[in-house]
C-alpha cells in the first residue's frame, strides 16, 4: 500500500483533490490531501516556502507514513521536490503534475521581472486568477467556477524564498506529468531532469488543472507511478 501526499498549486487547498482521493483509496492506498499554510482554511497562518516544505514533511512524519508518493501540482512542485529529499527512505516516488521544480538557491519568482517581484512583495500576496484566465484549459464552466470560488490569495514569501536542496533533484525517483493544453513540452529545467534514468514523462491531453478536468485519468497515472 502506498501513501499519497497530495499538494495543489497556488491559491488552492486540500479540497482541490476531492475528485482524486476516492479513487486512490478505493485502490487500497492511503491518500492525504494537504492544505499549505497561508491558503484556504489556513489563510491566516504566516507562510514562506520553507514553511510549505515543512507542512508536507509534517504530514509524513506525524502520520508515520511509509512508501510515500508525494504529489506536487504547479507551484507546489517546488516545496514537494524539497520535501521528497527530506523524507529520505520513506519516499517511494515524487510526481510533479505540470509543475515547477526546485533548483537550489532559486525561487519561484526567479524568472519574474524586478518590477513584478517588487509589486508582489509590496502587496504581500499573489491574487487568484479570474475565470477568464482558465479559458482553453479543458475545464467546464462549472469547474472554473468551483476553482475561482475556492481560491484564496497566495502568500508572497513562499514565492520569493529560495529552494534548498542538498543533492541533485534528478537522483530521486520521479514522474513528470505534462498537461498538453498548457504547452507541448516541459520547461527546459524539467527536460534536463528527464535525462535522468530515475525520471519518467507522462503526457495528459488536458489543461493545467487535471485534478478538475481529468481526475480519473490523473488518478490512474498516480496509481501507475506508485508501481514505479
Amino acid at each position: 500500500m502506498a501513501e499519497f501526499v497530495l499538494v495543489a498549486g497556488a491559491w488552492l487547498g486540500s479540497w482541490a483533490w476531492d475528485d482524486v482521493v476516492p479513487g486512490l483509496r478505493e485502490a487500497g492506498h492511503g491518500a492525504h490531501a494537504v492544505t499549505l499554510s497561508g491558503v484556504a482554511e489556513k489563510r491566516d497562518v504566516p507562510a514562506g516556502q520553507q514553511r510549505h516544505v515543512q507542512d508536507i514533511v509534517d504530514v509524513v512524519s506525524q502520520g508515520d507514513l511509509r512508501d510515500v508518493v508525494v504529489v506536487g501540482h504547479s507551484y507546489s512542485g517546488i516545496p514537494v521536490g524539497q520535501a521528497a529529499e527530506r523524507i529520505g527512505d520513506r519516499l517511494n516516488r515524487a510526481v510533479f503534475v505540470d509543475s515547477n521544480v526546485p533548483a537550489d538557491g532559486e525561487s519561484f519568482t526567479a524568472v519574474w521581472s524586478e518590477a513584478q517581484v517588487a509589486a508582489l512583495t509590496e502587496r504581500g500576496f499573489w491574487p487568484p486568477l479570474t475565470a477568464e484566465d482558465y479559458a482553453g484549459q479543458g475545464l467546464s464552466d462549472a469547474e472554473i467556477a468551483r476553482i475561482v470560488e475556492g481560491s484564496t490569495p497566495h502568500p508572497a514569501a513562499s514565492l520569493t524564498e529560495p529552494a534548498v536542496l542538498t543533492r541533485p533533484l534528478g537522483e530521486i525517483p520521479a514522474t513528470y506529468v505534462k498537461c498538453l493544453l498548457d504547452g507541448d513540452t516541459p520547461s527546459p529545467d524539467v527536460v534536463k531532469l528527464l535525462e535522468s534514468d530515475r525520471w519518467q514523462l507522462v503526457e495528459l491531453d488536458t489543461g493545467h488543472w487535471p485534478m478538475f478536468s481529468r481526475p480519473k485519468e490523473l488518478t490512474t497515472i498516480l496509481l501507475e507511478a506508485a508501481q514505479g
